[in-house]
């Protein structure tokens, strides 16, 4: 049988120094837990830090887009050196991977990118993976490393996705740890909205896509770095805040699918709408009572029911306009039934 996938994310805050610079020291506690459970796991990490680490060599910083692209192009090979330095000494070699959101919209090139993943565990080797943010804004806006875990996790159909913060996990209203969870939308109330100087992410974005990967039967643990053996100790359940794992029959195509991985609009439906997909039907026009975004015939969208909440994904059968002319046409398939995966 083959070993499960674990894919593991360290943002900016959790392996940085307030300067900005890589704490070697956290990076070697990670090549030293990460290689104790590399025999047992398929695993993927995914790490930010790029910015913080190559932003003193970018002249008059001050942040700016440009600026960040720059400083994220040098940090870049610097981060993946050290992780490469401090993983030798346990033979075990890295592969950096730069990835855009097209590699997940698009069918076959998540296949391409999958099949390049199972070549390295095949050898041994890690990928570490980041947001290619020399050509990307999103990423460099938004905290689209959580993200692009949760899409790796749940396209690979990962065993667990672990999420490292400064903080080491969910904090209650006594800012003590939630060890575990079973419904997410409970502890949204606990969230801070408050963020690292360094880091665009927040509990808030790490709770919206453990959401998903539970969903997708994906085990979601928000861990931290801050004492000994936390990485394993998080793991095992016994540190951290553990999301427990949904139940899904999905395919593989339609874990892919259910993924989101652009999603280019919306649509909110009425009553009868949702429960004809509740009952596997397709999407006519005339159950749709509002559309978002622009977006062309194939591409990824969202489907919301009349409460405003997200029950399903889909692949566009037509495209935006069309649907927007054509809500009152009898027969006017928006998306197949094969396309639509249920949330």
């Amino acid at each position: 049988m083959s070993k499960p996938i674990l894919v593991i994310k360290f943002g900016t805050a959790s392996i940085t120094l307030p300067s900005g610079e890589p704490d070697v020291r956290i990076i070697a506690e990670i090549a030293r837990q990460v290689s104790a459970i590399h025999a047992d796991y398929r695993i993927i990490i995914v790490s930010s830090g790029a910015v913080g680490a190559g932003k003193a060599y970018i002249q008059d910083y001050k942040g700016t887009m440009t600026q960040r692209k720059a400083a994220a192009s040098v940090g870049n090979p610097l981060l993946v050196g050290l992780y490469a330095n401090y993983f030798a000494p346990n033979n075990i070699y890295i592969a950096q991977s730069l990835c855009e959101r097209q590699h997940f919209a698009n069918r076959p090139k998540f296949l391409q990118l999958k099949e390049t993943f199972e070549e390295l565990w095949a050898n041994n080797i890690i990928p570490i993976v980041n947001e290619n943010d020399v050509v990307s804004d999103r990423e460099l806006k938004f905290s689209d490393n959580d993200e692009l875990a949760t899409l790796l996790a749940v396209g690979f159909g990962a065993e667990s996705l672990m999420f490292c913060t400064s903080v080491g996990g969910l904090l209650d209203e006594h800012g003590k740890i939630l060890r575990n969870v079973s419904n997410v939308n409970e502890v949204f109330k606990f969230v801070r909205t408050d963020k690292s100087f360094l880091g665009l992410g927040g509990m808030a974005s790490k709770l919206t896509f453990a959401k998903l990967a539970a969903r997708m039967a994906i085990r979601v643990v928000i861990f931290g770095m801050n004492q000994q053996d936390e990485l394993l100790l998080a793991l095992e359940g016994n540190a951290g805040t553990v999301i427990g794992a949904g139940k899904s029959t999905l395919s593989a195509r339609n874990r892919w699918l259910g993924s989101g991985g652009l999603v280019s609009g919306r649509l909110q439906i009425d009553e009868g709408a949702s429960t004809a997909l509740l009952k596997r039907k397709s999407l006519l026009a005339v159950g749709v009572t509002e559309v978002e975004g622009e977006f062309e015939a194939g591409e990824i969208i969202e489907i919301y029911s009349p409460d405003q909440e997200m029950i399903a994904v889909a692949r566009a059968r037509e495209t935006s306009v069309a649907i927007k002319e054509n809500l009152k046409t009898l027969n006017f398939e928006v998306a197949h039934a094969n396309d639509i995966v249920l949330l």
